[in-house]
């Protein structure tokens, strides 16, 4: 049966996150769907411009920018109400315009993708509302499922677990070497240990756990002399202010390369120079970067408190930590550290997790969610 299905976005092409490149795969997957099940297929952005749009992700036609036109982007989202099938919404921060939707027509599903810490904190009445009324919400861990269960009371039997998928464009590698341009760049030897985090640094989110891989590095420094720390992603003033404090103060300076932003170009040949990622977060609502990383045979150690294990499968492809214990973080490392990293062991984990985490089982599993 024809279906017309429309995606709303805050922002998707414009900038690049955890939640863009998962709107990013959840497009595409749509896109392949409605062309597989003659459906009618849109995805509509606040705050991106039609100038901003991947036309790899999505043909033209099919992609609306409002450019930060918020009170278009409503009034629009409201008129094709009537006419739509399924409303899926990429961010609670739509809630008004769910609410608004299931008012003028009530036969029109309305999805909600629930990511992480948006909604693992108390919510307005209106976002509180939109969980009451909405007809599925899609967690991309279970714990998020159980966060919203547990902290807000969502009718368990909508929420639905439907985990992220590696970006069907992102470039994988096959001849595992170390990229030579990046070991120049970063003034790196071929037998470095390399550990490697990626994430955002920000001041006001100060629990990715980069602050516990420093502080070990200056007890790891004594036994591997060769270590290396590249931390990366785009960071605020007071956040690299605060970090290099803390490199001076755990005498960590010639161990740790503060890189900050990374091209997306560039991402796969991150993860080939390093021996090992390490994020050990309190607060990752899945956690993209892992499975980023995984697919390109890199191993993971992650925080075991969020919805990093369902990135790892429970421990199936990486090891999950308490972020708290430095001691365990230390031992997890070394583990790593003195098991090295071949072509066969890369290999076996790009292939365990493009078996879990690929393109067309998740475009399976989202069919089977807008058939029910």
């Amino acid at each position: 049966m024809s279906k017309k299905v429309i995606l709303f976005s805050l922002q998707t092409f414009s900038t690049t996150g955890g939640i863009q490149k998962m709107t990013r795969t959840l497009a595409h997957s749509l896109n392949n769907l409605a062309k597989r099940n003659n459906w009618d297929f849109n995805l509509w952005s606040v705050y991106d411009s039609p100038m901003d749009l991947m036309q790899h992700y999505l043909p033209v036609e099919k992609f609306k920018g409002f450019k930060a036109n918020r009170a278009k982007f409503i009034v629009k989202a409201v008129l094709q109400a009537k006419t739509t099938d399924i409303i899926i919404l990429s961010h609670i921060n739509l809630a008004v315009i769910g609410l608004l939707v299931k008012a003028i027509n009530p036969q029109c599903k309305v999805w909600l993708i629930a990511h992480g810490i948006e909604v693992w904190r108390p919510l307005s009445i209106f976002k509180n509302t939109l969980l009451k009324r909405c007809d599925k919400v899609i967690c991309v861990s279970n714990f998020t499922k159980q966060q919203l269960i547990t902290r807000h009371k969502t009718d368990a039997a909508k929420c639905m677990v439907l985990n992220n998928a590696v970006d069907p464009f992102m470039k994988l590698p096959v001849t595992f070497a170390k990229p030579t341009e990046l070991l120049k760049r970063y003034k790196l030897a071929e037998d470095n240990k390399i550990l490697f985090t990626l994430t955002r640094l920000a001041s006001t989110e100060q629990y990715k756990g980069h602050d516990q891989v420093i502080k070990v590095i200056s007890y790891l420094k004594v036994k591997y002399p060769d270590i290396k720390y590249i931390l990366s992603g785009q960071y605020d003033h007071k956040e690299e202010i605060r970090i290099q404090k803390l490199i001076l103060d755990c005498e960590v300076e010639e161990q740790v390369i503060l890189t900050g932003f990374i091209e997306e170009s560039e991402l796969s040949d991150h993860f080939l120079l390093a021996d090992l990622f390490v994020l050990p977060s309190k607060k990752e609502g899945f956690g993209i970067v892992f499975i980023e990383a995984l697919a390109c045979g890199l191993p993971v150690i992650c925080g075991n408190v969020d919805g990093s294990v369902d990135a790892i499968c429970n421990g199936e492809l990486g090891r999950p930590i308490n972020p708290d214990d430095l001691a365990e973080l230390e031992k997890a490392l070394i583990d790593y550290l003195k098991s090295p990293l071949t072509k066969t062991k890369r290999q076996n984990l790009q292939k365990q997790c493009l078996l879990h985490f690929n393109e067309s089982d998740y475009m399976n599993s989202l069919e089977k969610l807008m058939n029910e």
